[in-house]
């Protein structure tokens, strides 16, 4: 039984599946769709954490947007991700960037990872 699942969760991973840690700040590129009409919507901010493996693999982005926090948690392997740019490679050493959600301004900051 264990194999049967295992092979179909295979056929549906992405070939193409993103690069990127915790605390790196990313763009979440977004397939919307909207009765008949799609539309692809830009999502900017810092991950958070990732959490799972295999196609249940997931992230979540954090943003301030007008003072207020968002976030937004995706699968990895979703279809309507399309593309996930990394903007900035964040120097982190936490699995988990909850404490961020409590600091706002230049306290919620990640330092950059010079490579």
């Amino acid at each position: 039984m264990q194999e049967i699942i295992t092979k179909i969760e295979e056929e549906q991973k992405r070939a193409d599946a993103p690069e990127f840690k915790v605390g790196d700040t990313v763009r979440v590129h977004n397939l919307i769709r909207e009765g008949n009409r799609e539309r692809i919507q830009i999502f900017e901010g810092t991950v958070l954490k990732r959490q799972g493996h295999g196609i249940r693999e997931t992230f979540t982005v954090r943003k301030l947007s007008n003072g207020v926090g968002v976030e937004k948690t995706w699968p990895v392997h979703s279809p309507f991700v399309v593309k996930v740019e990394v903007t900035r490679h964040g120097k982190v050493r936490r699995a988990k960037l909850n404490y961020l959600r409590g600091r706002i301004g230049k306290a919620a900051k990640v330092k950059e990872l010079m490579r």
